[in-house]
């Protein structure tokens, strides 16, 4: 696999982390709870910075300690089958996207989110006032998320571990601030003044597309992972590294 298909890869695998909801969710409620409290506009924008940062961290150091883990497991090359379990992980992950990322209720649809635990980070979301709480809040934002998360994670640290090191970091760095990336947007949006209610209507508006769209990412990408990489050296009688 060359150097441009590994980072196509990892763009397509940061694009559906990024299409995961939660860390978004919880940002505009922070957000959206300290402009209701008629919070100066500079600190909410430390809140928003605080919380970037800190799923920006976590991104980062969850596909970094991935990565350790695997190279340590398998420090000759990650096996055929194992690269057949991560296609099948991803292909089953899309299709629970599909299914259960949004639960319908008798208001609409909501988060796959248990409602203790939504309520809990609902809490926390409010609660926050200061930049080093809103950073913890995005560190928890990802690991709350890991469910579906760690799929496309797994598939980017495997691919980065044959890599030299400057392209591991030039990889790592590509697929956080590509998961970010709608933070940045939001951020972005608030910071131009931009309501946050015309934001989370948007979203409302989208979400199904965004859910059908992410899924369906997932399943072409673990479908295209077996061909490329399982059936490929199945065929040659060789193996991943």
């Amino acid at each position: 696999m060359s150097i441009l298909d590994t980072f196509a890869i990892i763009a397509l695998a940061g694009l559906v982390h990024a299409s995961f909801q939660l860390s978004v969710s919880m940002m505009t409620m922070m957000s959206g709870h300290a402009l209701g409290k008629r919070t100066a506009h500079a600190r909410v924008m430390r809140l928003i910075a605080g919380f970037i940062l800190g799923v920006m961290t976590m991104v980062a150091l969850g596909v970094s300690f991935l990565a350790l883990v695997t190279s340590n497991l398998a420090p000759e090359g990650w096996p055929v089958m194992a690269w057949a379990g991560v296609s099948g992980l991803m292909i089953g992950v899309g299709a629970a996207v599909w299914l259960v990322y949004y639960r319908r209720r008798a208001a609409g649809t909501v988060l796959w989110v248990p409602r203790e635990f939504a309520a809990y980070l609902a809490g926390r979301a409010r609660a926050t006032k200061l930049a080093p709480e809103a950073y913890g809040l995005g560190l928890a934002s990802v690991i709350a998320e890991l469910i579906f998360g760690l799929a496309p994670m797994l598939v980017t640290a495997l691919l980065l571990v044959p890599l030299e090191a400057l392209w591991q970091l030039a990889g790592l760095a590509m697929y956080t601030l590509i998961v970010s990336l709608p933070l940045h947007i939001i951020a972005v949006l608030v910071g131009g003044g931009r309501s946050l209610a015309r934001i989370q209507r948007w979203r409302e508006q989208h979400k199904r597309f965004i859910q059908f769209a992410a899924g369906s990412a997932m399943i072409v990408l673990g479908v295209y992972l077996y061909v490329d990489i399982v059936m490929a050296a199945l065929v040659t009688g060789g193996s991943y590294d």
